[in-house]
């Protein structure tokens, strides 16, 4: 089993494989396309499983390198989606019951949970069909959505309650919503498996925003050879720290910039007290006597 997510930093972005323990491999790049995450799969053997957010180029690399692995969507991923679609706080009744069978997700725990599930979804499908496939015709005085083209003659009114409906009817057609729960999976790990890609996020992913949070301001060259540090150290088996050196620093002799000097006499402009400046105690309002 492997979880696969990608994080941005100074217009760069480090796909990282991980198996929950240790990170596995890691692949730099610009975005997450296809031809990246390929770069990375191509180089580990394809797991039983894995837990990606969602994104369409590592869906598309899995397909391609791994096609016999199987796919489980992250949960919190989902609800981003939906809750993106519907915002929190739906308007209308179709989108309040469904926010509520996105977030029962994370209560399922079992086979028989997940069937249940699936049913609820079936049933909610069933009842708000024909209520999704309203449509608002133009010239009848209703703001045109955007994305609609000028020459369009309708669209359908509830744009946003059917793209979350159509996300949750393909993870249910790809069998890609209860993947973690199937038996033949969890006797191949020997264990539970995961539903979410939370603990790589919470993992390499908040140790590497650490990292560059705490030295702020380095240069992307050497914020990249630190990252690189970073991940290393988190694998099963480290590779010598000193391998990611560059020949530029090892060929290097003496201080890299001129020290500097202090200058001669006495300060300009510094932050040090001076009873010259005024800065002694002062009387009366606002350092002057009244008259």
């Amino acid at each position: 089993m492997l979880m696969l997510d990608g994080t941005y930093f100074q217009g760069w972005c480090v796909l990282i494989a991980y198996d929950g323990t240790h990170v596995i491999d890691w692949q730099w790049c610009d975005k997450e396309s296809k031809a990246a995450w390929s770069a990375l799969l191509d180089r580990i053997p394809a797991p039983g499983m894995v837990v990606i957010d969602g994104g369409t180029g590592a869906a598309a690399a899995i397909a391609a390198s791994w096609p016999d692995t199987r796919v489980q969507r992250c949960y919190f991923h989902i609800f981003q989606v939906i809750r993106r679609h519907l915002t929190l706080t739906p308007r209308l009744q179709p989108g309040r019951e469904l926010l509520a069978l996105t977030k029962a997700l994370m209560k399922v725990q079992d086979l028989d949970a997940a069937a249940a599930w699936l049913g609820e979804y079936a049933s909610w499908d069933a009842r708000w069909e024909q209520f999704l496939k309203e449509r608002t015709h133009a010239g009848t005085g209703a703001a045109r959505p955007t994305g609609i083209h000028a020459g369009a003659r309708w669209w359908y009114t509830h744009r946003r309650l059917r793209r979350a409906r159509a996300m949750l009817r393909r993870l249910i057609n790809r069998n890609e919503l209860f993947t973690w729960l199937e038996p033949a999976l969890q006797e191949l790990q020997n264990a539970t498996l995961p539903r979410t890609t939370s603990p790589l996020e919470g993992g390499p992913n908040a140790a590497i925003k650490a990292l560059l949070r705490a030295h702020r301001g380095m240069r992307t060259a050497h914020a990249v050879i630190a990252v690189d540090w970073l991940l290393n150290s988190l694998t099963a088996h480290p590779i010598d720290p000193w391998s990611l050196v560059t020949d530029e620093y090892k060929t290097t002799t003496g201080p890299r910039q001129a020290p500097i000097e202090e200058p001669l006499g006495p300060a300009l402009y510094d932050t040090g007290f001076s009873w010259e400046d005024g800065n002694g105690i002062q009387h009366g309002w606002g350092g002057r006597h009244r008259p």
